[in-house]
C-alpha cells in the first residue's frame, strides 16, 4: 500500500515522494512489410525516424509528431506518450503555509485557507485523510464540529470545508483539477457554507489514476464569549493512501 504524510499546523512541511517514469522503446531487427505497407523504422515507437509509407497511408510519427496526455471515460483511462512505466507515484504537497486567524471574536467567525495537491499514476485513485487537534492553548480545546454544520458565531466551533464557501464570509474554493485531474472533495466536506472537523475523516478523494488536483482547505473558528483567552494552535496531518 503506497501512502504519503505531510503536516499541517504552525509550520508547513511538504514531502514529495515521486516515482521516476522511465523506460524504453522496442527494436525491430528486420523490416515488416506486405503488399500495403513497408515499415522501414528499426525502433518502434516515439524514437522512430524514418519513413512509414504506403500508396495508402502515411504515419505521423514518421513526420516527427507526437502524441501525449489522458483520455478517459467513465470506464476506462488512457495515458498516452512515450518511456511510461508501469510503476505507480503518488505525490502530495503543502502549496501555501500556515494559516493565520488573527484574533477571534464571539459576534465574527475567524476564516483561515490552506492549499495541497496531490497527483496520482496509474494506482486507481487515492484518498486523503486529515488528522489531528483541534485548536488548543494547552488547557482549553476549542470544540470540533463532528457534524456538518454552518458557521454559529458565540458557539465553540473548529470545522472545515474543501469548497467555495460564501458564508460566513466569501472564501475558499472548489478542487481544481486542472486538464486532467479527477480528485473531488469527500462526502461531509463538500457542502458550501457547511463545516466539519473529526479526525481521521476521509476529507478528498479519486476515483482512478489522476493528475495533480489543487484542494483548498477552508477553516472557521468560532468561540463562545466565556472561551479562555491565551493563543490557540492546531496542528493537523494530512495522510494520502493510494487505492487498487
Amino acid at each position: 500500500m503506497m501512502r504519503q504524510l505531510v503536516r499541517l499546523g504552525q509550520l508547513f512541511v511538504a514531502v514529495i515522494l515521486c516515482g521516476i517514469l522511465g523506460g524504453g522503446t522496442a527494436s525491430a531487427a528486420t523490416v515488416m512489410s506486405s503488399q500495403n505497407y513497408q515499415f522501414e523504422n528499426m525502433d518502434l515507437g516515439a524514437g522512430g525516424i524514418g519513413v512509414s509509407n504506403s500508396p495508402d497511408y502515411r504515419s505521423n510519427l514518421s513526420t516527427g509528431d507526437s502524441a501525449v496526455g489522458t483520455t478517459s471515460s467513465t470506464n476506462y483511462q488512457f495515458e498516452a506518450g512515450s518511456n511510461t512505466t508501469g510503476q505507480p507515484s503518488l505525490s502530495i504537497s503543502i502549496l501555501t503555509p500556515s494559516p493565520s486567524f488573527g484574533s477571534f471574536s464571539p459576534t465574527t467567525a475567524a476564516t483561515a485557507t490552506s492549499q495541497f495537491s496531490v497527483s496520482d499514476y496509474t494506482s486507481y485513485g487515492y484518498v486523503v485523510q486529515i488528522e489531528g487537534s483541534s485548536p488548543t492553548n494547552g488547557k482549553y480545546t476549542i470544540a470540533p464540529m463532528t457534524t456538518d454544520a454552518a458557521s454559529q458565531p458565540g458557539k465553540d466551533q473548529f470545522g472545515i470545508n474543501l469548497v467555495a464557501n460564501t458564508a460566513p464570509t466569501a472564501f475558499g474554493a472548489n478542487p481544481n483539477n486542472g486538464k486532467f485531474g479527477f480528485g473531488a472533495a469527500a462526502a461531509n466536506y463538500n457542502t458550501a457554507n457547511e463545516y466539519r472537523y473529526v479526525s481521521g475523516d476521509v476529507i478528498a478523494s479519486a476515483p482512478k489514476s489522476s493528475g495533480q488536483t489543487i484542494y483548498t482547505i477552508s477553516y472557521i473558528v468560532n468561540v463562545a464569549s466565556l472561551t479562555t483567552g491565551g493563543q490557540y494552535t492546531s496542528n493537523q496531518s494530512l495522510i494520502c493512501t493510494a487505492t487498487y
